[in-house]
């Protein structure tokens, strides 16, 4: 019997391949070779990665498709966070598109009481209080996509808050849920009554099912967290989820964390001969503050007036602007000896030109090469009479190397209400550069600056001018003592003095303070100022030229 011969592969792919038109004798042919599958076209991309600020329109878009008819976070809040614990804010990206976000802050867990306020401990979305030195991840928002729940996204984004537990050590992560099924029971039990029942998994919501799941424990429910979340009538819940591979830092609580070196001048006033000279006096005043390893050196306000006596004597407003001409030559001399000598300084303050009017303006310059500057608000009577100073009206807190402070220029440091907002922007430490005449306008800034440290719990640091300039107009005669002023309580200074220097001699005052000292007394204290204050009976508003109406 004979048999058809199976053709070779070549005339097989000559053929073109398998046909299903082919006769019953072609069938017997190999099938034609079909390309191999490409896989990325049924692949998904799914991954967790960390938020960035381009990715503030999907967000708004997931919160708006979440939570209907809550506010949404704004630009200025997904910043703060971004720029604070970048770490700390995660999102889900499904083919390229963000489908779900985790937002969260580190806090120290035994200096919190009120976890009922939302507001309080993520400082309204803005995580400015964000503790690095805390124990306690808190997690602020999680939300997904209505379109891909089912997907374990949540679960992803627990997981990667665990992971960042771990890494970073930290005992626990605390959050507070939305119950939005209770709404639908609401008349029929009680909220403690239906978180009973979907922990006992008699009923599921599709929040707080999904934390138990993920191995959250409840430990109690917070009334009135979200007023306007009406499908949860106002709860929440308070979960835990313990960090089992914590290890315990016995040394950490004995530790001053976070130490910052200040170097206040008490700078004798004395005739020069030439701008060159005045820079040899500032170059070795820096150059000490430099060799304590200071990280702030705090010039006098109007220290500057000293060139006056290198200006012709006339009338002193014009003196004055005659002042400010050599401020261009002032700001290149600090901003070298800056980063020349490594330090932060806070450069008194000098005279400024802009437009028509004469400023007061106290300048920042940072060790990184940045200058800040800080218009003087309050202007006294003689400054006004004598020298035709305008009013700035901004109250500036600068980014530094050692966390956020804030100059106030003698006078102002007399308004109870612009420390108040320095505060409230995050200062801890408060520099007076003031120039007083006497002791009873000395004895007024300090006394005040000693009330802002008490008020406000943070560190002020007060540098004044020595010494006589004789026949100088508003500039002749000088009374300083310097000081490094703290809140009144066991863990400070007795007195609440840290150190301070003798009267009217030229000298430096060099001390450090401590930001976790200052940190804890804000939470612990024996009393509470900053932390106590009633702002549902009183508050301070301002109007902020960029913001508009703000109020702390």
């Amino acid at each position: 019997m004979t048999t058809d011969a199976a053709p070779s592969l070549a005339a097989w792919s000559a053929s073109g391949g398998y046909n299903p038109a082919m006769s019953t004798q072609d069938s017997n042919r190999l099938p034609t070779p079909v390309a191999p599958l490409e896989l990325a076209e049924f692949e998904t991309k799914l991954s967790v990665r960390n938020l960035r600020q381009e990715d503030f329109d999907s967000i708004v878009r997931i919160q708006e498709r979440s939570f209907p008819g809550m506010a949404t976070w704004d630009s200025e809040q997904i910043r703060s966070q971004l720029c604070i614990f970048p770490e700390g804010q995660f999102c889900v990206e499904y083919d390229g598109q963000i489908v779900a976000s985790a937002s969260s802050l580190i806090v120290d867990f035994e200096q919190h009481e009120n976890w009922h306020d939302w507001k309080a401990i993520s400082d309204s979305g803005y995580i400015r209080n964000h503790d690095a030195l805390g124990d306690t991840l808190y997690g602020i928002e999680i939300m997904v996509d209505p379109d891909f729940r089912g997907l374990k996204l949540a679960r992803r984004l627990y997981e990667a808050r665990k992971n960042l537990a771990r890494s970073r050590n930290l005992r626990r992560i605390i959050i507070a849920g939305r119950i939005p099924g209770y709404g639908a029971h609401a008349d029929e039990m009680s909220a403690s009554q239906y978180a009973d029942h979907v922990v006992a998994k008699k009923l599921f919501d599709p929040v707080l099912t999904v934390q138990i799941s993920n191995g959250f424990a409840l430990r109690g429910l917070i009334p009135d967290y979200f007023k306007s979340d009406t499908d949860s009538r106002g709860y929440a819940t308070f979960l835990e989820w313990t960090n089992l591979d914590h290890v315990k830092d016995s040394n950490q609580r004995l530790q001053a964390v976070t130490r910052v070196r200040l170097c206040l001048v008490q700078y004798m006033m004395r005739r020069v001969t030439s701008f060159e000279e005045f820079a040899r006096q500032c170059e070795f005043i820096v150059d000490v503050g430099s060799d304590y390893k200071s990280d702030f050196v705090v010039f006098p306000e109007l220290f500057t007036t000293q060139l006056l006596s290198l200006i012709e004597s006339g009338r002193p407003s014009v003196a004055a602007r005659r002042l400010a001409e050599f401020t261009p030559q002032y700001l290149e001399l600090f901003n070298d000896l800056a980063i020349r000598f490594n330090v932060n300084i806070v450069g008194g303050s000098q005279f400024a030109v802009e437009g028509d009017d004469l400023f007061n303006i106290s300048y920042l310059f940072r060790r990184d090469g940045t200058i800040g500057k800080q218009y003087k608000i309050h202007i006294t009577p003689n400054e006004s009479r004598w020298w035709g100073v305008s009013a700035g009206n901004r109250v500036e807190v600068f980014d530094t190397d050692r966390g956020k402070v804030s100059i106030l220029i003698c006078y102002d440091s007399e308004f109870p209400e612009l420390a108040r907002i320095a505060a409230a922007k995050g200062a801890k430490i408060l520099f007076v550069p003031f120039n007083t005449d006497e002791r009873y306008g000395y004895l007024r800034v300090r006394h005040c600056s000693q009330a802002r440290a008490i008020e406000n719990q943070m560190y002020v640091a007060i540098a004044g001018c020595a010494g006589m300039m004789p026949f100088v107009d508003n500039a002749d005669m000088h009374y300083a003592q310097c000081a490094v002023l703290t809140p009144s309580d066991f863990p400070f200074a007795r007195d609440a003095v840290a150190s301070e220097s003798m009267p009217n001699i030229e000298t430096v005052v060099v001390h450090d303070v401590d930001l976790e000292l200052l940190r804890r007394n804000r939470t612990d204290g024996t009393v509470r100022p900053w932390t106590d204050r009633r702002k549902d009976l009183y508050s301070v508003r301002y109007i902020d030229p960029d913001l508009g109406p703000q109020e702390v």
